[in-house]
């Protein structure tokens, strides 16, 4: 065996592996530090000092009421990160592809707590471009059809707490501002996809579907702008269901890497 691989730091790295997995195995209810030390079979001051040094990291929590020990945000954060990742390497081809189809410009936005960012632009061909987002721009999340797709697709409770968490901020978009954003959700709603005429910019309009992650919740959206003749009435339904299969296409390999490939 390779001495580096029986190096301190590699054992400890590994060992931390090792109480990760066990955590998260032991689900919400958590784990006291007998029962992992005995799952681990390592001693319990082992176990209690790299707790602690995950604790530090974020990556494990104890619970001061319980002192059971439990997965901390850290790791939701990091997975998070690795899923926008891969949304984003995948992407690029469904960008493309909607672009080539649609002729215009085509948008694909992440949920970032209470905002939604733009990961990635693609223009069509059509002469007149309507680049209203740039890659890396971020806007409360309701804002415009891609965030309005990503909001309106949360429970009732969510969308509540986000809009009033982004009050202040809606206030600069006042056609998306808490008064006017409930029914624009509620339309969105039942329609099955967001459709935005000229109230971000006048004469654009836009139309958005949600990309879902494993658990059916949106982490992404994506949109298509253009001036408002070519974004109306049957065109705009004809795109919002060419976003529709895409977003669904790219939620499937998400849940299912392999199935690109197949």
């Amino acid at each position: 065996m390779d001495k580096d691989l029986e190096s301190a730091p590699v054992k400890s790295i590994s060992r931390a592996a090792k109480l990760l997995r066990i955590l998260s195995e032991m689900g919400t209810n958590g784990g006291a530090l007998s029962d992992i030390a005995q799952r681990s079979g390592f001693g319990k001051a082992t176990v209690h000092r790299i707790l602690a040094a995950l604790n530090d990291e974020g990556f494990a929590y104890q619970d001061l009421t319980t002192r059971r020990y439990h997965l901390g945000a850290g790791l939701s954060l990091l997975a998070r990160r690795a899923a926008v990742g891969e949304i984003t390497s995948l992407a690029k081809p469904v960008l493309m592809r909607l672009a080539e189809q649609t002729e215009d410009t085509v948008y694909i936005q992440v949920r970032e707590g209470y905002r939604c960012v733009c990961l990635g632009r693609e223009q069509g061909s059509f002469p007149i471009k309507t680049l209203s987002l740039s890659v890396g721009q971020s806007r409360p999340l309701g804002v415009g059809s891609g965030g309005l797709a990503i909001l309106a697709n949360l429970p009732s409770a969510e969308i509540e707490t986000l809009i009033d968490a982004n009050r202040r901020w809606l206030s600069e978009y006042p056609s998306f501002d808490a008064e006017h954003l409930p029914r624009l959700i509620r339309q969105t709603q039942a329609q099955g996809y967001a459709f935005v005429d000229g109230l971000m910019i006048p004469g654009i309009n836009a139309v958005a579907v949600p990309i879902r992650g494993a658990d059916g919740r949106p982490i992404a959206s994506l949109g298509v702008t253009a001036i408002a003749e070519r974004i109306h009435g049957d065109r705009a339904l004809w795109i919002a269901g060419l976003l529709g299969e895409e977003a669904r296409r790219l939620s499937a390999i998400l849940l299912n890497p392999n199935s690109q490939n197949t």
